[in-house]
């Protein structure tokens, strides 16, 4: 672990692989097995799981805790106090239970305190609202809102809302007035 950071009250396993140029902050905890990218910023009392993966250029703010069976891409950005589950029926005393997977796509991010469930994929550049519940796969680009989340619209790559400016029979042109950023959204007639 060359060029890492890794503060003094932190607890780092071994057994995990850090990446060049990441900073891992006072009390996070790193489980065995865990690959953390490089360039990461791993805040104050964050709690990554045995197992889980985080891509590149990821930040991670204070108070998160990434749980077995979440996997983060590259550039996704977690708000404080996030939460993340792997486990659809929770109970204190079952003991074979199956993780269920999560998937963060590059570049999305979750608001603070938003809670994510198991089984959910966030799409890329998705943008999730502070304090959203998020019980359904998102869409690439979309900002998701409320409890349980609803999609509200969609977002450039740097996160401005997009405004619609062309409208066709299956497609919508979203664009950013601030970067001028265009995104298409086609729709498929489903039989």
């Amino acid at each position: 672990m060359t060029n890492v950071f890794i503060h003094p009250t932190a607890e780092v396993s071994s057994d995990a692989v850090i990446g060049e140029g990441t900073k891992i902050w006072n009390l996070a905890q790193i489980r065995e097995g865990a690959r953390i990218g490089r360039n990461c910023v791993i805040s104050k009392d964050v709690y990554i799981d045995k197992g889980v993966v985080v891509g590149d250029g990821v930040k991670i703010q204070n108070g998160v805790s990434i749980y077995q069976g979440v996997t983060l891409e590259n550039g996704v950005f977690v708000g404080p106090h996030s939460t993340f589950t792997n486990d659809f029926r929770p109970r204190a005393f079952t003991t074979n239970w199956t993780v269920i997977p999560t998937l963060l796509r590059h570049g999305c991010s979750v608001g603070a305190n938003a809670t994510v469930m198991c089984g959910i994929t966030l799409g890329e550049y998705s943008m999730i609202s502070a304090g959203a519940v998020i019980t359904v796969d998102t869409l690439p680009y979309g900002l998701y809102i409320g409890n349980p989340a609803r999609l509200k619209g969609f977002v450039s790559k740097n996160g401005f809302e997009m405004e619609s400016v062309e409208a066709e029979a299956n497609y919508l042109i979203f664009k950013c007035s601030k970067t001028r950023e265009r995104l298409r959204v086609t729709f498929e007639a489903l039989e």
